[in-house]
């Protein structure tokens, strides 16, 4: 199955990342488990007959932390701007053909969906894999037909982030949803997480 996954990242230095989860848990147990979310999510990413690379944050990232990213995976910087920014670039850098953006805190995530995204692929424009606070774990594009105001005006972070990316997207545009997952961005989502027998647990030791 050609295509590629860009996965999206962050160095898991406490106060650096997760900020509103180490709001309720303490920064250095949230950079813990974004470490642990994102060796899982690479993991379940490199199963599949796709290329798979990682865009890194901050840019000085590109080299180091080869724990914590396998070192024979592309790294590329996630460059300025917000979300939005940074993902259109994203997109406009991979390899020809469909391409598919995730982040590494939806820990209910497996290689099975990412070959649903792609398949899924085949005959929309566009794929999405909802969150259960609005938002979206998972955003594809066949890159067949142009989106030229893809992410404008999107309120990131918030509940509205899945339905304003949706307004972007061009009227002709056939767009398809995966399963929605839970992500976790705040204390109360690891709750939420915990009550589901079906999702693997997550231990910070």
């Amino acid at each position: 199955m050609r295509g590629t996954v860009i996965i999206f990242v962050k160095a898991p230095r406490a106060g650096a990342v997760k900020t509103r989860l180490g709001a309720g848990i303490g920064m250095g147990r949230a950079a813990a488990l974004f470490r642990i979310m994102t060796e899982r999510t690479i993991a379940e990413a490199v199963k599949g007959e796709w290329r798979t690379c990682l865009a890194v944050d901050p840019p000085s990232a590109i080299t180091g932390w080869d724990i914590v990213w396998p070192p024979r995976l592309p790294r590329m910087a996630q460059g300025p701007g917000d979300l939005g920014t940074r993902m259109a670039c994203a997109f406009k850098a991979a390899y020809s053909g469909p391409a598919i953006i995730i982040g590494a805190d939806a820990p209910g995530l497996r290689a099975r969906h990412l070959r649903q995204a792609f398949r899924a692929l085949g005959r929309a424009d566009a794929v999405f894999g909802p969150a259960e606070d609005g938002g979206y774990w998972l955003i594809g594009l066949s890159r067949r037909r142009a989106a030229p105001d893809l992410f404008k005006n999107v309120r990131w972070s918030t509940k509205h982030a899945l339905a304003d990316t949706l307004k972007t997207l061009p009227r002709y545009y056939r767009t398809e949803m995966l399963e929605s997952l839970q992500d976790i961005d705040v204390a109360k989502d690891l709750s939420a997480l915990g009550a589901r027998s079906t999702m693997p647990r997550l231990t910070i030791r």
